[in-house]
């Protein structure tokens, strides 16, 4: 297996994306699958890296990335070293590293004998859900989504945040990182960007126009992000793909450092799933 791992893209925003692509080198063209990380996560979180393992071995080319206002740098891609980056970041911007990500895939000659370009499937976990939601429904390049626990509305984060008017009056909110400690800001561009990008990022507007294969996965037990969420999806696009995995949490029982070589049951059946989704819209 070929594993390129912290190449980096320069996307349109001043900061590295930093990407890992997982894939079996045999000149045989393979579907191009490519994972968006959630919010305070990252490409290198808990489980990804044996979950781009699985994808590879059954022969798709995967493509994991940082969003480059995740926290993370080029040379400290795990976890969060710029939090200044954090601050600065919004859902625009990711939308704009997606879209960096998948052009510099497409239009790579290195992978030109390894890459199906006809054959892109977005993945999306938690607010990368909802970024490959909206980019999908931009993208006509893009031929299947899969979400994993997404959100179904930004607009209700972006207010819940703090009270707006101290948010507005101090510049900046802090979120408490349970894991690191850290307290990440969130600077009131943030809200701004949102409001005058509404309509864009209106993930119901984005899913019923959706024109591909859909497949939503969510645990019954995300206490992130509730089911319901994934319900609405569904209901949004009723052509769509719907499961529930029983008992599993909003990272379907993964958790950072993952320190075994097997991914957990949850999140095993996730993967599986989404192999096979991707198998049999080809």
């Amino acid at each position: 297996m070929t594993i390129i791992q912290n190449t980096i893209i320069e996307g349109k925003h001043e900061k590295p994306i930093s990407t890992d692509i997982f894939y079996n080198a045999t000149k045989q063209l393979k579907p191009i699958v490519i994972f968006a990380h959630g919010y305070k996560g990252f490409k290198d979180w808990g489980c990804w890296n044996l979950v781009a393992d699985q994808f590879a071995t059954n022969n798709f080319f995967f493509v994991k990335f940082n969003f480059s206002h995740n926290g993370g740098t080029a040379e400290e891609p795990i976890d969060f070293p710029d939090l200044e980056a954090f601050g600065n970041n919004n859902y625009t911007i990711e939308l704009d590293d997606l879209q960096s990500v998948i052009d510099w895939v497409v239009d790579n000659e290195d992978f030109v004998d390894e890459i199906d370009k006809s054959n892109i499937t977005l993945i999306g976990h938690s607010r990368g859900g909802g970024i490959a939601v909206l980019k999908a429904s931009e993208d006509k390049r893009v031929t299947g989504l899969i979400t994993w626990a997404a959100v179904s509305n930004f607009g209700e984060r972006s207010a819940t945040i703090g009270d707006l008017e101290d948010w507005k009056k101090n510049g900046v909110k802090y979120v408490l990182n349970g894991r690191t400690k850290q307290q990440m800001p969130h600077y009131y561009q943030f809200y701004e960007d949102f409001k005058e990008n509404e309509n864009r990022l209106n993930i119901k507007k984005a899913t019923k126009i959706l024109k591909i294969p859909y497949l939503i996965i969510h645990g019954t037990n995300d206490t992130s992000i509730p089911f319901e969420e994934a319900k609405l999806l569904h209901d949004w696009k009723p052509i769509s793909e719907i499961l529930g995995i029983k008992e599993a949490d909003h990272t379907f029982n993964a958790k950072h450092p993952w320190t075994e070589n097997y991914l957990p049951k949850h999140l095993q059946k996730v993967v599986t799933k989404s192999i096979n989704f991707i198998n049999n819209i080809l």
